[in-house]
């Protein structure tokens, strides 16, 4: 009982809070210690901060599967079966399992024709999971170019990846990692940046017009030539982006002004 208290206050929540409140307060968490955040020459905070995200990572799997193992026994009737192997991962967004070849080589001796064909089948069925589930991981670095309109990015990963001249209209990056991203000249017209991490990001001339920015850290982003006409930054006069260090050169602002 003391570790689920514990859990708990890890999240800043009560006792008994619900799996969305959870979630969100997981995500307010590691948009706080995430350590692309923290200056690479500060190694105790980079330190802190990679322990403080273990911590928050371990709190949120062990509620996660308290409240699952709670749905199932609330089941009226469940079933025997394995769980399935999507289900609550925070670790990496898909880890395939590893083949075991000598277990392999000795089922396959067995198996009648029609088991094989069930397997091929399965094993097709998988290829595409794999594909679906790994198509954001960060050895994909090279977009450029990448018709991505309306794609749902939300809470991606995309550090450090090049998406010169990429469409991202309409895409959904709200609290996506996005730091030192190249995005030169990309089109991310009425994108929803909702607390983006932009940090240090290359937005030189990208179409931001009507693009949601509230939240968003673009601290140290060259958004030279950029325009911004109709970007939401904020409610009435309050801006709610951070700008620390960015390169505003020609930038066109939201009010159609050019910052000189």
């Amino acid at each position: 009982m003391k570790e689920l208290e514990r859990y708990y206050k890890v999240l800043g929540l009560d006792h008994g809070a619900s799996l969305d409140e959870i979630n969100q307060a997981y995500k307010d968490l590691v948009f706080i210690w995430h350590p692309d955040r923290i200056p690479k020459d500060n190694q105790r905070l980079l330190e802190k901060a990679t322990a403080k995200l273990q911590e928050i990572n371990h709190a949120r799997e062990q509620l996660r599967q308290i409240h699952q193992n709670s749905s199932k026994s609330s089941n009226y009737a469940p079933k025997p079966e394995k769980k399935p192997a999507h289900a609550y991962k925070t670790a990496s967004p898909y880890q395939p399992h590893p083949s075991q070849p000598g277990q392999n080589s000795q089922t396959h001796s067995h198996k009648t024709p029609s088991q094989e064909t069930h397997s091929q089948h399965s094993h097709s069925q998988n290829n595409h999971q794999v594909h679906n589930h790994a198509a954001w991981r960060p050895h994909y670095r090279d977009l450029n170019g990448a018709d991505l309109q309306g794609a749902n990015l939300k809470e991606k990963d995309l550090s450090n990846r090049s998406l010169i001249g990429a469409d991202l209209s309409h895409a959904d990056l709200s609290d996506s990692f996005l730091h030192k991203i190249n995005l030169e000249k990309a089109n991310l017209y009425k994108a929803n940046l909702f607390r983006a991490n932009l940090l240090e990001a290359n937005l030189k001339g990208a179409n931001l017009q009507e693009a949601n920015l509230i939240g968003a850290d673009l601290s140290g982003a060259d958004l030279s030539a950029a325009d911004l006409r109709g970007a939401k930054i904020g409610f009435g006069k309050r801006i709610m982006v951070k700008l620390t260090g960015a390169i505003l050169t020609g930038t066109i602002l939201p009010d159609g002004s050019i910052h000189q």
